[in-house]
């Protein structure tokens, strides 16, 4: 049976701002903290933290959402990718960042504590004061 979860973060930045810098490559590395490679368009490939994590775009609404066919080096071959949607709404004067991650295959580690620990703690940090 496959895992699905979603958490939510708020940002003191506008959904624009954290929307292009998943996007890029050189923003996305730099607010994650490991090197990132992204093809910013629908069908576009992308790599993520030093290549353990890859996939492809498969849809994108500027400034709003995000969906991803996601993958790591934890996956086995004849695993199929799991599906990664990011939702941007604005919140105030900042935006509320909703992740969900579903489809991963049974046997994955905690990603829903990855996610935390390796992406919202260090985006927190970058985009603090922006």
């Amino acid at each position: 049976m496959a895992v699905s979860f979603e958490i939510s973060e708020r940002f003191n930045v506008d959904a624009a701002r954290l929307y292009s810098a998943w996007l890029d490559s050189e923003e996305h590395g730099a607010m994650t903290g490991g090197e990132a490679y992204i093809e910013a368009s629908v069908g576009g490939e992308f790599t993520a933290w030093d290549e353990y994590i890859w996939g492809k775009t498969l849809e994108l609404q500027p400034n709003q959402k995000i969906v991803q066919a996601w993958r790591t080096a934890e996956f086995e071959a004849a695993d199929g990718d799991s599906r990664l949607e990011i939702e941007l709404k604005p919140d105030g004067d900042g935006t509320l960042l909703t992740l969900r991650h579903s489809e991963i295959p049974e046997g994955q580690p905690d990603y829903k504590q990855g996610w935390e620990d390796n992406y919202f703690v260090p985006m927190r940090e970058y985009f603090k004061g922006q």
